[in-house]
């Protein structure tokens, strides 16, 4: 039976070869496989996956028992496996996680007075479609500057911090600016949105 629950799933096929490994140990029995977000390799998350004794799991580690087999996910990387599967691929097992890490990145944020024409098209469009719709969650977005043809926005108020301001800019604000001012080809948000700064980037191609 595939091992659900909100945090992780393990197809029937991984748990079949997690329980035949684990068989090779001694004591399988009293063994749990543990799993930790270790780093990051190409975009995605990269794992760190063990046996060990049940009774190690700490209080904070989630633990997913099914019948003969028992995954404890490590407290630290239980928000980054938020709703993955494990399963079983050509290589071993994989996991297959609809979570990636926070993009950073490095460019010197722009300076700009805002007066060309393509930067005013922008904060129109900011201005009268995108901060009323906002507005409501006590946030603003604000063009920092247009640089050949990506603009750079800062979100203000609410949005700033805010867990969905990434899926908020790709969704509705890039949508919007790209609709009214097709020359834009690409969305980039400075805002620090955590300590350290870590600012969100959408392209034109991440739009829906």
């Amino acid at each position: 039976m595939t091992m659900t629950s909100t945090l992780l799933t393990v197809t029937d096929a991984a748990r079949a070869f997690v329980v035949e490994a684990r068989a090779q140990e001694q004591n399988p029995t009293l063994l749990a496989l543990f799993l930790e977000v270790n780093g990051v390799a190409d975009g995605s998350y990269s794992y760190d996956m063990w046996f060990q004794a049940i009774g190690d799991a700490g209080v904070s580690d989630i633990a997913i028992t099914n019948d003969d087999l028992t995954v404890v996910v490590v407290a630290n990387s239980t928000e980054k496996v938020q709703g993955a599967t494990l399963d079983l691929g050509t290589g071993g097992l994989v996991m297959l996680n609809p979570n990636t890490p926070p993009v950073t990145t490095s460019f010197e944020v722009p300076v700009s007075d805002l007066s060309s024409p393509l930067e005013v098209a922008v904060i129109e469009v900011l201005e009268h479609g995108v901060n009323p719709q906002i507005a409501a969650h006590g946030g603003r977005a604000e063009l920092v500057a247009v640089v050949d043809t990506t603009a750079y926005l800062r979100l203000l108020g609410g949005c700033q911090g805010c867990s969905s301001a990434a899926i908020t800019l790709t969704d509705g604000i890039v949508t919007a600016i790209q609709a009214s001012v097709p020359e834009i080809t690409e969305v980039i948000d400075v805002t620090a949105h955590a300590e350290g700064a870590h600012p969100y980037y959408a392209g034109a191609s991440h739009a829906h």
